[in-house]
């Protein structure tokens, strides 16, 4: 399973880190990534890291936030900054763990103008 960490209520050009921690019978884990799903909106990318460190950001935030593994990639962490209103949404880890296509919980990320 994986467990989120690390969001909170943040003033505009402020910054958060995000934490996801896999546990549990773990013999296979590939990409792993941070999605966010704003109220009336779909759920989006906002940053991938694959196995073999390559990463992917959503335009919107890319020069603010960065994405990285760590633990023999058994946690990937989201540093935010510069956040923006618009950056307002629940955040949800995700990987792939046994083959299976992983969720965490859902962290809450508020930015206030």
């Amino acid at each position: 399973q994986l467990q989120a960490s690390g969001g909170g209520l943040v003033q505009a050009g402020g910054s958060l880190r995000l934490s996801c921690v896999a546990s549990g019978s773990i013999f296979s884990i590939g990409g792993m990534g941070w999605y966010r799903q704003a109220p009336g909106k779909q759920r989006e990318l906002v940053a991938y890291i694959a196995n073999d460190g390559t990463t992917n950001y959503a335009d919107s935030v890319k020069g603010r936030f960065t994405i990285s593994s760590v633990n023999a990639k058994k946690t990937v962490n989201l540093q935010m900054n510069s956040l923006k209103p618009e950056d307002t949404a629940v955040y949800y880890c995700n990987a792939q763990i046994n083959l299976l296509s992983s969720w965490g919980q859902g962290t809450q990320v508020t930015v206030s103008s």
